[in-house]
């Protein structure tokens, strides 16, 4: 069986070997594989760069949001508001109570108890519920 392997790897058509010519075909698709995988490792660099580049820029957008934050969180600039927009004012000593007097706050405000419910008269009470009869003549 090794003979005739042999034999037909040795048979030279044009003065090349089959053996040769299977060698060649073996080497361009080891070229081919080659290239296409370089090819594809070059596209995946450049994915990876771009999305670096979008990385970068979705930072820099986070970094500037976060001083517009601080600088509109500033107390000076929520007070000044407070006063030009709403009217508000800080809070004065004659506003500050003491926890003892919570008590006495809440029963000022404190509403009064509700009214009994009104009674129904007997009178209307008794009275015999009367439904119209439909569809009898």
């Amino acid at each position: 069986m090794s003979a005739s392997i042999l034999r037909l790897l040795t048979v030279r058509v044009r003065g090349v070997s089959l053996f040769e010519t299977l060698a060649f075909a073996c080497l361009v698709a080891l070229m081919l594989a080659v290239y296409l995988f370089k090819a594809g490792a070059g596209q995946e660099s450049a994915r990876i760069n771009e999305l670096n580049r979008d990385i970068l820029a979705e930072q820099r957008d986070v970094r500037r949001l976060q001083e517009e934050l601080s600088r509109l969180e500033q107390p000076a600039r929520i007070e000044q508001l407070s006063d030009h927009m709403l009217g508000l004012k800080p809070v004065t000593v004659k506003q500050e109570l003491q926890v003892a007097d919570l008590h006495a706050i809440a029963r000022r405000a404190a509403p009064a108890v509700p009214a009994p419910a009104v009674p129904v008269p007997a009178a209307a009470s008794a009275a015999p519920a009367t439904s119209p009869v439909t569809g009898a003549h």
